[in-house]
């Protein structure tokens, strides 16, 4: 596995490589949702760049960057067994100083996470291009878990021309349902046992569709009552939404996303299910 870091030394790296080229983008701090990420690529692709960078422009002000859990020498323990290229910028690689060009997408990211964390998705879609652009892959690998950001990125795909197939892979869940993320370990031990209520609202809001129930309003509420009896819980967002659009549904006739961000103290979770 070779690290590279510089923009020079990744145009390098890349032309010297023959074959499809598979891009897994990450903050880092690496679990098995990441890994699994890394594993399809590496079934799919010749060869396989794993990006590491914490992207400072997603970051609201309310959000404390600093304490974003860092262990970069164990992250690359994790990955190289499955990696070609890991790819480490600095901030002031990405964003030099005088930086003033951004990409939005925007009715897509007015919502939901959108509308929680303002600015959030326009840090996301700048580091996504310029990771696409420095890399060049042919098919770039991202979670279910952050369904908005994925629907985001496709957009962006499409209305760029990206020739990149933009590949989805399954949310990785612990045995207990909850979905991985970086974020669990600001969990204490009750947050972290009260956290399993996100996997269990979308579990009964999808086993009340797969009922034959199709109100998008009586899914929503079926998440919130059981989101309410959990006193650790408290509650962002709930939402039905059509898949492709991210509109709030009245009636699901074609696929929808189940979606919530929920806080346990200080900790920020989000989760989803996709039905249909």
């Amino acid at each position: 596995m070779r690290n590279v870091s510089t923009f020079h030394d990744l145009s390098t790296t890349r032309l010297a490589l023959s074959g499809t080229v598979g891009l897994v983008p990450t903050m880092g701090y690496l679990h098995e949702g990441h890994l699994s990420l890394i594993r399809r690529a590496r079934e799919e692709c010749d060869q396989v760049f794993v990006s590491i960078f914490i992207n400072p422009t997603q970051f609201g002000p309310k959000e404390d960057l600093s304490k974003y859990p860092r262990d970069l020498e164990r992250d690359f323990h994790l990955i190289e067994p499955y990696t070609d290229v890991v790819w480490t910028p600095t901030d002031e690689m990405m964003y030099p100083q005088g930086y003033q060009t951004w990409v939005e997408v925007e009715a897509l990211t007015n919502v939901l996470e959108g509308a929680m964390r303002p600015g959030h998705f326009r840090g996301v879609t700048t580091v996504v291009a310029k990771l696409f652009n420095g890399v060049q892959p042919h098919k770039a690998y991202f979670g279910q878990k952050d369904a908005q950001q994925v629907a985001v990125i496709r957009q962006m795909v499409r209305d760029l021309n990206f020739p990149i197939e933009i590949v989805v892979c399954p949310t990785a869940r612990e045995p207990d349902g909850l979905a991985m993320s970086s974020r669990n370990v600001y969990l204490n031990a009750d947050q972290r046992t009260a956290a399993t209520v996100l996997f269990r609202a979308l579990s009964a809001a999808k086993e009340l569709y797969e009922s034959g129930e199709r109100s998008g309003e009586k899914l929503r509420q079926t998440m919130k009552d059981v989101l309410a009896a959990e006193p650790f819980a408290q509650m962002q967002y709930v939402s039905c939404a059509d898949y492709d659009t991210l509109e709030e549904l009245v009636e699901i006739k074609g696929r929808a996303l189940l979606s919530m961000a929920v806080y346990f103290g200080k900790t920020r979770l989000i989760d989803n299910f996709v039905l249909g």
